[in-house]
């Protein structure tokens, strides 16, 4: 199978000097969390949730607005691209390594699509019960926790999102997305003076997505690839018969999975 055949072709992209407020209107609008950064037509970088949030939350960023920064100032400029006729086998075979997890498809340079994790989704078809894939060693957050200590866990254990959790169960979830979007809109709306305060005492309750999607122990690997097709989600905490947090799974752990099918044959 060749990229052509599951790329996204109808490309949501920003240009390098479109500001932050723009894309993440785009993010917002289009449920996205990466955009090719565009320059002529040629692709010169990807920007993500992960970055902005970086980006806004930091000292150096102090006081500047989103609107005030600019896709190239924040943009991976280090990412690989591929072709329409590249192989599927060699895109799973680069999941979970580091860089932009978002594949521009190119051709004499110019971007005519883009390859996702999510684009790969549909070719998941297991049977098996998602124990087998699953991680049970999950790194959680609490709602009376503060942003930036969920934050510093993201950063720290290179994750996109955290189960927020309360009694052993799943309240909400936390990611770059919602950090992202919070810090641009309290840089827009609270006074420079007032600004560290309000971030450093921000819960994750006040900014959490709830209630989070989630799904019982029971449920195959498949299954749990058409969830996240169905709801557009990168994660689903698995719970047990008591709704206690049992796992986690991820893209990128279905992803692994159906590479080591393919490579079995």
């Amino acid at each position: 199978m060749k990229v052509r055949e599951i790329m996204t072709k109808d490309v949501v992209y920003v240009n390098k000097n479109d500001d932050l407020e723009h894309v993440l209107y785009l993010m917002e609008k289009y449920n996205i969390t990466k955009l090719p950064v565009v320059d002529d037509g040629k692709v010169v970088g990807i920007v993500t949730d992960n970055k902005i949030a970086d980006k806004l939350g930091s000292i150096r960023s102090k006081g500047v607005l989103a609107s005030h920064m600019y896709s190239s100032t924040v943009m991976e400029k280090e990412f690989e691209t591929v072709s329409p006729d590249t192989d599927i086998m060699e895109i799973l075979k680069t999941v979970g390594e580091p860089g932009p997890t978002m594949l521009p498809v190119v051709v004499n340079d110019h971007l005519v699509g883009v390859v996702t994790k999510a684009d790969l989704l549909p070719l998941v078809k297991s049977n098996e019960n998602i124990k087998e894939i699953m991680t049970t060693h999950v790194i959680t957050t609490k709602p009376e926790d503060r942003v930036i200590h969920a934050r510093r866990l993201m950063i720290d254990n290179d994750i996109a999102r955290l189960p927020v959790v309360e009694n052993g169960e799943v309240v909400g979830i936390i990611s770059d997305s919602e950090i992202a979007f919070t810090f641009a809109t309290l840089k827009k709306g609270i006074s420079l003076g007032h600004q560290h305060h309000r971030l450093k005492n921000l819960l994750v309750k006040d900014i959490m997505r709830s209630p989070a999607i989630t799904a019982r122990d029971t449920i195959s690997i498949k299954e749990a690839a058409e969830i996240m097709m169905e709801h557009d989600i990168g994660c689903i905490p698995i719970l047990g018969g008591d709704n206690k947090i049992r796992g986690i799974v991820t893209r990128t752990d279905l992803l692994k999975h159906l590479l080591k099918e393919l490579q079995q044959g």
